[in-house]
């Protein structure tokens, strides 16, 4: 009898699990960066910043019009390649996500930006910094980092009147974000009474730069800015080194990550790269700053790795997205799309998030940065 009263006991038990589990609402939000490749450290930093996002959003128990919510990560790699990045689009839309975080780069964020417009589903990039991509006239894009017009052009009035740069040299990768923080840096040198003495192009997989340097060296420029990332900056750094060239090196947030000095494998000289992130908390801001090295201590406790770049911007990425879920009772992108548009406010790990009538944050923080001993060193957020 007793087992018997077990097994019904039991089995009532797994109807109503089985009930409770039937009412959580699915919430699938995709996230897209490189995972494999030259930047694959980068692209999994981001991936890192969604899951901890996403871990953290399940254990709170998390309601969506009445309904709990069970979130899941759909995580792809689209190696930095704009055809990769197009088909894990297309791969996310096909899942039917709610929402999608990514990609990293400007050149596979705007083209795979199109299908997610087209399906109707919010794309929130935590990192691509061309200004193309939020004008495009689509309603779903969407970014938590500020655009290349603000990072090129504040790096160049900075070469100019702070470092007094005399003689500038510029290269870039030929990448969507790499020349176009490029071209914004020279828009904002000449802005600044500066003049450049030469433009050299190469390419995001690159490792020999002997010609182009050579050719920089004979105009013996006193900066050096490369638009790219940091997995081409630090073999550049190498050679410029064995060319004799003794130049400050500028570049924007591509290379500004922890990885930069192992790449240069120790031939950068204390205080000679200058980079700048888009974000960053002001350091009088106690409550702001407390934050984000929680964050960070968090991170290294769930992963075992460092903060490289753009994680924190990820995580809020996620948040936000969820918040407007949250806001509009549903996880259906017609309806809290709009409700993500209107995002004002937002106190996220990386600062106040609130969106223009393109999808850009409103005020968008700068940090600019230095290495000393190999590692990072602030030297001040500007807006």
């Amino acid at each position: 009898m007793q087992v018997k009263l077990n097994v019904i006991i039991g089995a009532a038990a797994l109807m109503m699990g089985g009930s409770v589990f039937a009412q959580d609402l699915i919430v699938k939000i995709g996230h897209v960066g490189p995972t494999s490749g030259a930047i694959a450290h980068l692209g999994k930093d981001n991936e890192n910043g969604a899951r901890m996002a996403i871990d953290e959003l399940n254990a709170k128990g998390v309601m969506i019009g009445g309904k709990k919510a069970k979130f899941e990560l759909l995580a792809e790699d689209d190696g930095a390649d704009p055809k990769q990045g197009t088909a894990a689009a297309q791969k996310l839309v096909d899942s039917k996500v709610n929402g999608v975080i990514g990609h990293l780069n400007s050149g596979t964020s705007i083209p795979a930006s199109k299908i997610y417009s087209d399906a109707g589903i919010p794309q929130i990039s935590p990192s691509a910094t061309n200004p193309k991509y939020t004008r495009q006239g689509y309603k779903t894009t969407f970014r938590v980092v500020a655009d290349d017009v603000h990072l090129g052009g504040t790096l160049g009035k900075y070469a100019v009147t702070q470092l007094k740069g005399k003689s500038i040299a510029v290269i870039d990768d030929r990448t969507a974000y790499g020349q176009g923080v490029a071209d914004e840096f020279e828009k904002g040198v000449k802005a600044a009474g500066g003049a450049t003495v030469g433009r050299e192009f190469t390419n995001d997989k690159a490792t020999d730069f002997t010609a182009i340097l050579t050719s920089l060296k004979a105009k013996n420029p006193d900066i050096v800015f490369f638009g790219g990332m940091d997995a081409v900056a630090g073999p550049m750094l190498r050679q410029m080194k064995q060319l004799g060239i003794n130049a400050k090196f500028m570049g924007g947030d591509g290379i500004c990550s922890g990885e930069l000095p192992k790449l240069a494998a120790g031939t950068m000289a204390d205080g000679q790269v200058i980079c700048a992130e888009a974000g960053g908390i002001d350091p009088k801001d106690a409550a702001a700053t407390k934050g984000m090295e929680d964050f960070k201590v968090k991170f290294k406790k769930k992963f075992n790795a460092d903060v490289q770049i753009y994680s924190p911007y990820v995580y809020d990425s996620v948040n936000v997205m969820v918040d407007a879920m949250v806001k509009a009772g549903s996880s259906d992108p017609a309806k809290y799309l709009p409700v993500l548009a209107k995002t004002s406010g937002y106190k996220g790990v990386t600062g106040t998030i609130s969106f223009d009538e393109k999808g850009d944050v409103k005020n968008g923080a700068l940090t600019l940065y230095t290495y000393k001993g190999g590692s990072k060193d602030s030297l001040g957020v500007v807006r």
